[in-house]
């Protein structure tokens, strides 16, 4: 319910996920190895929230990154995570069909 509201009563553009992918942005999807195999966006890579720590090699700071999950908590997370280890253009995609359908 709060999240509606905020996004009822923001005064932030929403984020052209679209434009961003253009841009080279990466698409992080946190969720479990199992849930990434039942499918995913393609080209995403897939770090687990609880790995995402020991992994952050892998996601380049100088380029826009996308979190994404199955509802988008997790992909909160995520972002938060990245952002407290430097990461300075990171946006929560939400869930990953959601992302998927706002880039197609």
């Amino acid at each position: 319910m709060l999240s509606i509201l905020k996004k009822l009563f923001s005064s932030e553009p929403p984020t052209d996920f679209k434009a961003l992918v253009k841009q080279g942005a990466q698409i992080i999807d946190v969720r479990t190895k199992a849930e990434y195999q039942g499918g995913h966006i393609k080209g995403s890579l897939n770090i687990p929230l609880q790995e995402l720590g020991q992994h952050l090699s892998k996601i380049k700071k100088e380029k826009p990154v996308i979190t994404c999950c199955a509802s988008g908590m997790r992909s909160a997370n995520a972002r938060s995570i990245l952002k407290s280890k430097g990461f300075t253009e990171v946006y929560n995609g939400g869930g990953w069909m959601g992302l998927e359908n706002r880039l197609n």
